[in-house]
């Protein structure tokens, strides 16, 4: 039997509890991805890699009996033949390679085809990149926001002229958009680094996929051969618009992402308030009573306000929340209705 149902912190606790429990499901269910991720690369990867040292392994034993090479010698040959892949491409840290170096620290891709090596180069690079790596993240996301916001218009004409009953842009529409766009600039990225690099389609297409992800595991990297750097400055360019506009139209899919998470986190924020408020009702009906007629009237004068505001979750007013039929409404930013109710509700009590 609950006896202090009716209790302000028994509620807060209750609320509490309840987000305690979403962050442990949501941790859970992360990791079991993890795990599970672990034990498919386990299976498709693990085999192939005991072949492939048992190959090398091979190799070095018969390098050792065919030139009569010690250990030691071999370990300089191995040095030298590591130290010198990345000068393939030519000069990596003339104007163009350093140029080429700082757009990947910037976008946080990090391939390691090349790295600093006096501690003056280590040091900058350091406070380079803290300065550059915001800088950086909001242009995307901004350029991303002003694509988004062409989509709108884009989608919106679309549907008038098709004569549709619902003209305005909605989220499932703008990420079909965006999606659609970023398939085209990976497909396409593809068969050009695939003409260039001699790569396969296939391996392209994963060299695309990983640097526009910012994973940028560095087993592919382009402009890397033929002293691309300093032979085919058009090549050099054509990379780096790859790079910046294909990390402008991810942002632009990851903030329509952050923006429907926001709108599903404030739907449930209020599905929870509305719950509790029902269990207060319960045990103090005079209590909640009073508190309803006060969030009637805070929820008034948030929804006039917002409504003079018209901003939204992705800061360039071209798209809201959802409505109950997926239209987009403008002007309705869920984290402040959130934060003006609380304010509000406790500056009246």
């Amino acid at each position: 039997m609950v006896t202090d149902g009716g209790d302000p912190s028994f509620l807060f606790t209750l609320k509490m509890k309840r987000q305690n429990i979403r962050t442990l499901s949501l941790v859970v269910c992360t990791f079991t991805y993890l795990l599970v991720g672990a034990a498919v690369f386990d299976r498709l990867e693990s085999e192939n890699e005991a072949i492939r040292w048992e190959f090398l392994k091979s190799a070095k034993e018969n390098f050792h009996k065919k030139y009569k090479m010690t250990e030691e010698d071999y370990r300089m040959l191995e040095i030298v033949i590591i130290e010198n892949k990345p000068h393939k491409a030519g000069p990596q840290w003339k104007f163009l390679g350093a140029f080429y170096f700082a757009t990947v620290v910037l976008a946080m891709i990090g391939y390691g085809h090349s790295t600093p090596n006096t501690n003056a180069g280590k040091a900058f690079c350091m406070i380079y990149a803290m300065v550059g790596i915001p800088l950086g993240l909001v242009m995307f996301q901004s350029i991303g926001e002003r694509l988004n916001k062409f989509a709108s218009v884009i989608i919106k004409r679309f549907k008038i002229f098709m004569k549709c009953t619902q003209t305005e842009a909605t989220e499932i529409n703008l990420m079909a958009a965006t999606g659609f766009l970023s398939s085209i600039i990976i497909l396409t990225g593809a068969a050009v680094f695939s003409k260039y690099e001699n790569w396969s389609y296939f391996d392209s297409f994963y060299y695309c996929f990983v640097t526009l992800t910012t994973i940028g595991f560095g087993d592919y990297v382009a402009l890397q051969n033929d002293r691309a750097l300093q032979n085919n400055p058009g090549y050099v360019a054509l990379s780096l618009v790859f790079i910046l506009f294909g990390l402008a139209v991810v942002a632009a899919s990851i903030n329509l992402l952050v923006l429907r998470f926001m709108t599903m986190n404030a739907e449930d924020m209020r599905i929870e308030n509305e719950e509790l408020q029902r269990q207060q009702l319960k045990y103090n009906p005079q209590i909640v009573t009073v508190e309803g007629e006060r969030d009637n009237i805070s929820n008034k004068l948030i929804n006039s306000s917002v409504n003079e505001d018209q901003q939204s979750v992705c800061s360039c007013n071209c798209m809201g929340t959802s409505s109950e039929n997926g239209q987009l409404i403008d002007g309705y930013l869920p984290t402040d209705l959130i934060t003006s109710a609380l304010s509000l509700k406790r500056a009246s009590v």
